[in-house]
């Protein structure tokens, strides 16, 4: 394996519903690329959206990790109980006169933006709030900020935000802080050198690149992989009834997800025991067999 004097990894899954396929393939690829360059590999559950949560699926979920081989260093963190840290990092941006409050509702903000807008946030509170309505959320402003992020397999990505994004809510409607702040103050607090995720998350990567900027954190490298989706081109999760992943005997899903990320498979796979294939599979992880395509069908495999 490739020798480095630090790197650590993480995997982040939300606790909405069991492990599928498309969180095993992320939770592989995460795990794979750390042990390649002998690093470690922590799990981050990201609970801070109480609504979409699905009881019980945190505990579902490290159960499934481990079944699958996937064993973490040290202790699981909880989003749900960092929001003094969240709410520190908000203090500082605001002494920054960076942040403001919105009183702005989804709807608002659809019928005052151009068509083909809708999605992108006209400033209509930025230079005070409209009279008797009180803030609802919080926003950072961008100003011009264009990002760029280097992905390691997806290459460059460059994000105008004032243009493309507008200033975006780092504390929601409902009290809740918003992922793009956590994330940033996590990855920073927990010391994550790289992460691995799907490539859905690419889109909002040039945001948390802003607030690492801002709050003068490090900048971890990132490497986005495909993500599973349907024959309808849908991404596997909750709204689409995607089945939990289960371990076997056969290691069908593990040799699926690593065939689904092109990666090498040894000789005699079928008669590998996991942790053989793992070790394995960590080995000879190779970044440049991986696809570069955002998307990819997920396959058919028992349990998944």
């Amino acid at each position: 394996m490739a020798a480095t004097s630090h790197y650590r990894g993480r995997f982040a899954p939300s606790p909405t519903g069991p492990l599928h396929f498309g969180s095993l393939v992320a939770a592989l690829g995460s795990f794979l690329d750390a042990r390649h360059h002998n690093g470690e590999w922590l799990v981050r559950m990201e609970d801070l959206d109480r609504p979409r949560e699905v009881a019980g699926a945190a505990d579902d979920i490290l159960k499934t990790l481990a079944s699958f081989g996937l064993h973490w260093d040290g202790p699981v963190v909880y989003q749900s109980t960092r929001h003094a840290l969240y709410d520190a990092a908000l203090e500082r941006l605001t002494d920054l006169g960076l942040v403001y409050g919105c009183a702005c509702t989804r709807s608002e903000i659809a019928d005052s933006s151009p068509e083909g807008q809708q999605h992108i946030y006209p400033g209509t509170c930025r230079n005070g709030l409209p009279a008797g309505r009180p803030a609802r959320a919080l926003r950072v402003r961008v100003n011009d900020h264009l990002a760029c992020i280097n992905d390691r397999l997806q290459g460059e990505t460059r994000q105008q935000l004032g243009r493309e994004v507008g200033d975006f809510i780092l504390r929601r409607a409902d009290g809740l802080h918003a992922y793009q702040l956590a994330v940033v103050v996590d990855d920073a607090e927990q010391g994550i050198t790289d992460i691995v995720r799907g490539a859905d998350l690419l889109i909002s990567t040039p945001r948390q690149r802003y607030l690492q900027q801002l709050l003068a954190l490090p900048e971890p490298r990132y490497l986005h992989l495909p993500i599973a989706v349907t024959s309808q081109q849908e991404k596997l999760g909750k709204q689409t009834n995607a089945p939990a992943v289960i371990s076997d005997n056969g290691n069908q899903a593990l040799i699926a997800a690593l065939t689904f990320l092109r990666q090498p498979l040894p000789g005699q796979v079928a008669h590998a025991s996991q942790e053989e294939l793992l070790q394995w599979a960590a080995k000879n992880w190779d970044i440049t067999a991986l696809p570069r395509q955002r998307e990819l069908e997920a396959p058919a495999i028992p349990g998944g």
